[in-house]
């Protein structure tokens, strides 16, 4: 999800804001309450707009395009979002939270960490192929997100990884895998679904969960899951 830092920090109290949507600047839109009747015109802009976005970049749609393809005049996309920016940051942000909350497991979860690690690069795997195309924004124009949008998804990133290098260390001691740097490890297990990017079609020849099978195979291979006796 275009941020993949895995360097080590001391949490700043409570983690429970991580998936915070980073703040939007005053005079976003003209909507002030959220109603079902919003929400679903919202996620019309949204889904037109994503629609664009993949098929001839950011630079190249204009809030003009989005409107044409709604058949809507821009006054109605204005009530909703404050610009073309603020629409790819919303479309880029679900997968962000979805793909960087994947080992939010339960406190008392009893399972073994290996089985935890698995689990959650397959939900890791499976969020970035679920949220094609917008999934893949932050991989191709970085460059578009404001300073607050790429520091909150730094927050969830390092939300991940405080999580994702631990359990790895623990399954480690407890003979259920093999390596040896911790870091290199967790960012070469995540780069598999990163990599999606440059190469994943919808419609393929194998099928959604196919594909998130055989890297999460894969997966399991990098972070060297000992086979059990």
């Amino acid at each position: 999800m275009g941020i993949t830092s895995a360097t080590r920090h001391k949490p700043s109290g409570d983690q429970s804001d991580a998936t915070t949507q980073p703040h939007l600047p005053q005079g976003t839109g003209r909507q002030r309450a959220a109603t079902q009747s919003t929400d679903v015109q919202r996620e019309r802009i949204l889904q037109a707009a994503a629609q664009l976005f993949a098929a001839q970049g950011y630079a190249n749609t204009t809030m003009a395009q989005i409107v044409r393809a709604l058949g809507v005049t821009k006054p109605f996309v204005y009530y909703y979002f404050r610009d073309k920016q603020e629409i790819f940051e919303t479309l880029s942000w679900r997968p962000a939270v979805d793909c960087f909350t994947a080992l939010d497991f339960a406190a008392d979860d009893p399972r073994r960490a290996s089985e935890k690690v698995l689990e959650g690069l397959e939900r890791l795997i499976r969020a970035t192929i679920t949220h094609h195309p917008c999934a893949f924004f932050a991989y191709r124009e970085p460059q578009v997100y404001r300073p607050e949008y790429i520091a909150a998804q730094k927050k969830l990133a390092h939300h991940f990884y405080d999580l994702l290098c631990p359990l790895l260390e623990e399954a480690r001691r407890d003979g259920d895998l093999d390596f040896a740097e911790t870091k290199i490890t967790a960012l070469a297990a995540c780069s598999l679904p990163g990599f999606l990017y440059s190469w994943y079609r919808p419609g393929g020849r194998l099928s959604p969960d196919e594909v998130a099978a055989e890297l999460t195979k894969l997966a399991s291979r990098v972070i060297g899951l000992q086979a059990k006796n």
